[in-house]
């Protein structure tokens, strides 16, 4: 298990937020769901920044990871329940206050910010409900990316957005925004989802950011404690260790604050035994390997798996035994590049090819960087089971990290050449291209690198892998994400885009200040048309007074950035 267990703070508004954290800590929970409002953190007070930063102080010193909830009842309104919200005519307060989630959220580095989008008021129709919320969370993702922050959206039964298929809708149609992700809550599913809680899941695949854990009956929106409801929880927690979620599993139990303590132990004790039930081959329910002895120590991100909850319940994790050849928990040094994939032992690091010798067609590559362990094993399964894809392109960043591989603008992080080894060895071993394009579709902006970068990958381009491969380019090539371009302008275009796409493909990548030296076969394919394109566009710049990118000179000489007697004028004017 890759989560970490976490209880929301709705559930404890008669426990000062201290005393709340050191009950939760009693009983072994990894991570706290912050509520904001009454009576925990005022958003609003006018030492909230003082009090953030005290908060974040207390929740390092204890090592409790963090989710900013926003679902506070009366803040905004003393009267009306939640409102205003995003589709209210007028949403100023709401807005005011989720961009101090934000800013909240920025100084705790917590996971995300969850928020949903209301109930549709009498006097907004549905149709102008759907614009006003769609150009607020717009306005929030821009603020909430400038801050470095993940938005979470939640679907909640009655309001506008209800089911993990109209977030899914709301965000393709914001033009799939990077750090706008989604926050699924477990009861929920057993409210309106209709494939359960285990479709939901799945469809909110790599994009889920935060999970709120309750049971609940068909038909009413209730959290009740665990037993109390129909969820099934074990298909719960499988689906989402299938999907390598790692991130906050947090009790949400809003109604009954009254019992805080005691909720809180029977949950994790329920947690526990469900997670253990799921626990995969050659792990024991008490965290230690099938053959025995002390487990491998987990990173810091591992979910944790507690003891029997009692007095200074002591913390335990579930990981994968140590590799062959390291030494176990016990001491001396790990193996090296150990996977954290249950079940995946490390593998050596293969040697890395000699440096390619330059050649006329460019400048030579950089050295291949060895293939990380994980991807090894990452290529291994995809090979026999393509269904596999989804979850290991969602954990690719988290397992092989995202350092660029180069120091050359655009450079291929380490993230994109592992997701590039699955799409090849999905191409190479007959899958349908459909999981492709799924992968892309659904996938945040570097997934969907990932899935362009595979393409160049690809050893022998089928027909149908070919026809998709040219239907994600040419969606590519109509983002303004710089490095999504970037990368679509690799070798499968260098050899499959039809000429007019890849001239459009090259003048774009100048429009955007991409450097072209990311165009992959730019030298090969540069024609008189092409050159004559940059030369007008090169003449409409020096008219204006604008500089000349000096890239152009690259596939047009006389674009070359000369400036002529205008331009020299009108800087001499600005001068």
């Amino acid at each position: 298990m890759s989560w970490t267990w976490g209880y929301g703070t709705n559930g404890f508004t008669d426990h000062p937020l201290p005393a709340a954290l050191d009950v939760l800590q009693h009983h072994g929970y990894g991570a706290v769901a912050l509520t904001l409002g009454h009576p925990h953190l005022d958003p609003f007070a006018a030492d909230w920044r003082a009090q953030t930063e005290a908060l974040a102080a207390d929740l390092h010193r204890r090592g409790l990871r963090v989710v900013v909830e926003t679902g506070a009842r009366y803040l905004l309104d003393p009267l009306r329940k939640h409102r205003p919200t995003l589709v209210d005519r007028e949403a100023g307060p709401r807005l005011a206050f989720l961009r101090r989630a934000v800013e909240i959220a920025a100084i705790l580095d917590a996971d995300c910010v969850s928020l949903w989008s209301g109930v549709v008021p009498d006097d907004v129709p549905v149709d102008q409900a759907r614009v006003l919320l769609e150009e607020r969370l717009l306005e929030l993702t821009a603020f909430a990316s400038a801050a470095g922050v993940t938005l979470a959206l939640e679907p909640e039964p009655g309001m506008l957005v209800e089911t993990v298929a109209d977030a899914l809708a709301l965000r393709a149609r914001l033009g799939h925004p990077a750090n706008l992700g989604l926050t699924v809550d477990l009861g929920h599913c057993v409210v309106v989802e209709p494939e359960g809680v285990v479709g939901a899941l799945r469809a909110a695949g790599p994009l889920l950011r935060n999970v709120q854990a309750d049971d609940m009956l068909p038909g009413a929106h209730e959290h009740l404690p665990f037993g109390e409801g129909e969820l099934d929880l074990d298909a719960a927690l499988q689906a989402l260790r299938d999907l390598e979620y790692a991130g906050v599993i947090a009790v949400e139990l809003p109604r009954h604050a009254h019992a805080a303590p005691e909720l809180a132990r029977a949950s994790m004790a329920a947690l526990v035994a469900a997670a253990e039930r799921i626990a995969p081959a050659g792990i024991a329910a008490g965290g230690e390997s099938a053959g025995g002895g002390a487990p491998a120590l987990a990173e810091s991100s591992a979910a944790r798996i507690p003891s029997p909850p009692g007095p200074a319940a002591a913390v335990r994790t579930v990981a994968a035994p140590a590799a062959a050849g390291g030494e176990s928990a016990g001491g001396g040094a790990p193996a090296p590049a150990a996977s954290s994939v249950p079940g995946i032992p490390s593998l050596p690091v293969p040697p890395a090819p000699a440096p390619p010798a330059p050649t006329a067609a460019g400048p030579a590559a950089p050295p291949a960087t060895p293939a990380h362990p994980w991807t090894i094993h990452a290529v291994e399964q995809v090979r026999t089971d393509a269904t596999r894809a989804a979850r290991l392109f969602a954990a690719a960043g988290r397992e092989v990290g995202r350092e660029p591989l180069g120091d050359e603008p655009f450079a291929p992080t380490a993230d994109d050449a592992a997701r590039a080894a699955i799409i090849a060895a999905l191409a190479d071993s007959g899958a349908d291209p459909a999981v492709a394009v799924a992968l892309y579709r659904r996938g945040d902006d570097a997934e969907r690198r990932g899935v362009l970068r595979g393409l160049d990958a690809i050893v022998a381009v089928s027909p149908d892998w070919r026809d998709a491969g040219l239907e994600l380019i040419a969606d590519a090539l109509r983002a303004n994400d710089t490095r999504l371009v970037a990368a679509a302008l690799g070798s499968f275009a260098a050899e499959h885009l039809d000429d007019h796409a890849w001239r459009h493909g090259v003048l774009k990548c100048v429009f955007l200040g991409i450097p072209l030296s990311v165009v992959s076969g730019l030298e090969a394919r540069v024609d008189d048309e092409l050159a004559a394109m940059a030369e007008r566009f090169a003449a409409e710049r020096r008219a204006a007074g604008r500089p000349v990118p000096e890239d152009l000179a690259l596939i047009a000489p006389a674009a070359e950035p000369v400036p002529d007697d205008l331009t020299l004028l009108r800087a001499r004017e600005r001068a």
